[in-house]
């Protein structure tokens, strides 16, 4: 799961617009379906895709198998090695996950397959498959069945890629626990991917009022 952070501009789909007026939309549409989430995105307030430095798909990806079904101090821990790791043998991240360092990756904590997963990774970045500019330009179906060629990589670790790398407003994280029974809990439904269906075009931007919410014990 990924923070989120204060809202900037952006231009969305359809023209120029704001985290403040996709605020308005969310809060709409939550108005028609549930009073409790209304005023749950009300009490939040707009947000918008947190800023980070772009150290590219590969990193943004091997860090997301790295974090997998481990808690986020543990999978910050381990990610902080790897970084180290891989900066002192003076190389870009990208070209240390190699099936040649595994050994150095699973000296950092990383599981026998997640070192695989991020050797094919590495693999995918060596044969220009991860190019920012080819994988932007996709749309999230077509991103999604390009990086799931890659051997250890899911439909959930595609759609934070889309989210937080892409920056794709409407993504729906059905793969995603967390985000399912927050929303289910304030919608007070058992099938929240079809409810989620009414903010389209900005479910990622609900997706991102889920995680907060969740992380405000709510």
């Amino acid at each position: 799961m990924e923070e989120t952070s204060q809202p900037q501009r952006a231009v969305v789909a359809g023209g120029p617009s704001s985290p403040e007026a996709v605020h308005t939309f969310l809060l709409a549409a939550a108005e028609a379906l549930s009073p409790p989430l209304h005023d749950a995105l009300a009490e939040t307030g707009p947000l918008w895709f947190p800023e980070r430095e772009d150290r590219g798909l590969a990193a943004h990806l091997a860090r997301a198998i790295v974090g997998q079904q481990l808690s986020t101090k543990a999978a910050r821990s381990i990610w902080a090695r790897i970084e180290a790791a891989a900066g002192g043998v003076d190389q870009p991240l990208a070209l240390f996950l190699r099936e040649e360092n595994g050994a150095a990756l699973r000296a950092c904590g990383v599981s026998g397959n997640k070192v695989k997963a991020l050797s094919r990774i590495g693999a995918a970045e060596a044969a220009g498959r991860l190019d920012a500019g080819l994988v932007r330009a996709m749309d999230h179906r077509a991103r999604s069945a390009h990086l799931r060629e890659i051997w250890g990589i899911g439909q959930w670790t595609c759609d934070m890629a889309a989210i937080f790398y892409c920056r794709d407003e409407d993504v729906w994280p059905a793969g995603d626990i967390s985000v399912q029974r927050t929303f289910a809990k304030f919608i007070g439904e058992n099938r929240p991917e079809q409810a989620a269906d009414r903010f389209a075009p900005y479910r990622s931007i609900l997706a991102l009022h889920m995680w907060r919410l969740l992380d405000a014990g709510r």
